[in-house]
């Protein structure tokens, strides 16, 4: 009888399990190959973009060699050219621009999903999704005849004060001294990335605010149950989830200021030497080098003007990737500390 008993368990032990496949309907199957077509074709386009650039460049970067990276003067002509000083400038204005940018987006962000009453809510969130479709020109000529004229004397007091930071440093001008000229101060990476900062705050507010609307309801009920205001339970329910909201809304400004250009082309006064005083006048960036000498260029030149674009090209490219692994990283939402 036992062994009658077991033979059957035995038997169905040893056979393999089934795999169960889902019965998807044809609207299932289409939305999947429909998505899977347009992730393949973002793929597609990125790496055609790639390779234009690439095969553009590589008479330049063939004449230039590694030098290219290192290199400060921009003569295509006589085979004296590189990225070095334009891309330490780039980057400068892009720091510049999100150490403003961050702050507003913030407050901006956290005042409409908490504070802001229902009624003037709409009008906040299309005001300023109103300034991220201004166009560029409009901020340039802005910050050229406007903003320019009032931000040289927050320079001038930076420099008098904290002058002793190499990054604050003004070559050629005392700062203490009331007959001073202040073009010293004008066109510089200061002021270019404060009008960087205001077309960037938009695209960061509104992913902040995304996400802060998304935060869990229990959660914020269950602060205020265990004493907690509206700041406490904003930081301890709101930031938390919305981390990784706000590391990806930075990283896209970045993206973003990186290769802003006529609004920068019209602010700034182009040098081609590694300029680290962003207060004073000079600066350039790789997006304003292609703007500038794109009609001019020879062949040699439109070579050499192509290898910065697959520069910016890559460091963009890498700014996202970074975002997109801090992001995945940070379980925005998973926890939080009430």
């Amino acid at each position: 009888m036992t062994t009658r008993t077991l033979e059957p368990a035995a038997a169905a032990a040893d056979d393999p399990p089934r795999r169960l496949y889902p019965d998807t309907g044809a609207a299932d199957r289409v939305f999947r190959g429909v998505l899977r077509g347009g992730g393949g074709l973002v793929l597609a386009i990125m790496l055609l973009v790639g390779g234009f650039l690439t095969f553009r460049a590589w008479q330049a970067l063939e004449v230039a060699g590694w030098d290219f990276l290192t290199t400060e003067a921009w003569e295509p002509d006589g085979g004296n050219f590189g990225i070095a000083a334009v891309l330490v400038g780039t980057v400068l204005i892009a720091l510049v621009a999100i150490l403003f940018a961050v702050p507003m987006a913030l407050g901006t962000a956290l005042y409409i999903s908490e504070y802001a009453p229902p009624r003037i809510r709409q009008t906040l969130i299309s005001t300023v999704d109103l300034m991220a479709a201004v166009p560029s020109v409009v901020y340039g000529l802005w910050g050229l005849f406007f903003f320019q004229g009032h931000v040289v004397t927050v320079s001038r007091w930076i420099s008098t004060y904290l002058g002793w930071i190499p990054l604050f440093e003004v070559d050629g001008s005392d700062p203490r001294d009331p007959l001073a000229t202040a073009t010293v101060y004008t066109s510089s990476t200061f002021i270019a990335g404060m009008v960087v900062s205001l077309m960037v705050a938009p695209i960061i507010c509104s992913v902040m605010r995304e996400v802060f609307s998304q935060a869990p309801v229990g959660e914020r009920e269950g602060a205020y149950a265990l004493g907690a205001n509206r700041w406490g339970m904003i930081r301890s329910v709101v930031l938390p989830f919305g981390k990784g909201g706000m590391i990806g809304g930075t990283m896209l400004g970045l993206g973003r200021a990186l290769g802003e250009t006529i609004a920068v082309y019209l602010v700034i006064s182009p040098v081609f030497v590694i300029q680290p005083h962003i207060l004073q006048n000079g600066t350039s960036s790789v997006s304003s080098l292609i703007a500038l000498r794109y009609g001019e260029a020879s062949e040699i030149g439109m070579s050499a003007l192509m290898a910065a674009g697959l520069a910016l090209f890559l460091m963009t490219l890498v700014v996202n990737f970074a975002a997109s692994t801090i992001v995945a990283r940070s379980r925005s939402g998973a926890a939080s500390d009430s």
